[in-house]
């Protein structure tokens, strides 16, 4: 299939402020992924993404096998690379992963004293606890917001080490917390959902909390299943 990347700037890679060049490619490529540009089982070569990024076969490479690492692409022959295809059971098992901690975060957060004072449920409570009028529409933001709920959550634990384990499982399901916002219903679904567990957490009812909790992850996980690479394809076009 032919590509259609994002490109860096000839301003960003003179002036990387700081990032690698490496470090530029490597959020771009996986920006293309999340946002379905380019597709689980794509086939795509270095030469492809340094002719479309405009920079030197190096970093792209360092990208790419950083990328590998963290289980987002294939290395398929000397410079030919494969999005990696779904593995739906490695889905399901980070789905497990990821409402273990959570619960343990929840848990944890009703438990503490000075809940009142925490900044992070301070932020929530005003994006999540307002009138259905003044709720975002967009489901691209809703879902971007949507994993700052539940990350905050887990930080306002006070776990750093929890949070950051429940950081990387989060990446690796993000696209499909995309796919699931490609439903309209789902944004105030998850307005309404995420208000009933803020409103438990602050009211210290920590099981109630996380039952709903719970039961919330899973709808997104019983997504992993009905994915199929027509609906992959129609995201994409829905988010272009």
């Amino acid at each position: 299939m032919r590509l259609s990347l994002t490109t860096l700037s000839p301003a960003s890679a003179a002036h990387p402020s700081g990032i690698t060049l490496a470090g530029q490619a490597y959020e771009l490529i996986k920006r293309d992924i999340f946002e379905f540009r380019l597709l689980p089982g794509d086939e795509f070569t270095e030469s492809d993404l340094v002719a479309r990024l405009g920079v030197s076969r190096t970093p792209v490479r360092q990208a790419l096998y950083r990328l590998e690492r963290e289980g987002f692409v294939l290395l398929r022959q000397r410079s030919g690379w494969r999005v990696h295809p779904f593995d739906f059971e490695r889905f399901e098992a980070l789905y497990d992963v990821r409402i273990v901690l959570e619960q343990a975060a929840v848990t944890r957060l009703c438990g503490l004293q000075d809940m009142d004072s925490n900044g992070e449920l301070s932020a929530l409570k005003q994006f999540w606890l307002v009138p259905p009028d003044e709720r975002l529409r967009s489901g691209k933001q809703v879902a971007e917001r949507d994993e700052a709920f539940h990350c905050s959550l887990v930080a306002a634990a006070g776990n750093p080490e929890m949070a950051s384990i429940h950081r990387d499982v989060t990446e690796k399901i993000r696209i499909i917390r995309q796919l699931d916002f490609t439903k309209d219903y789902r944004v105030d679904a998850t307005y309404q959902e995420h208000g009933a567990i803020l409103r438990a957490i602050l009211a210290r009812r920590a099981d109630e909390a996380i039952r709903m909790l719970k039961s919330h992850i899973e709808i997104s996980k019983a997504e992993v299943r009905k994915i199929t690479l027509h609906r992959l394809q129609a995201a994409r076009q829905a988010l272009i």
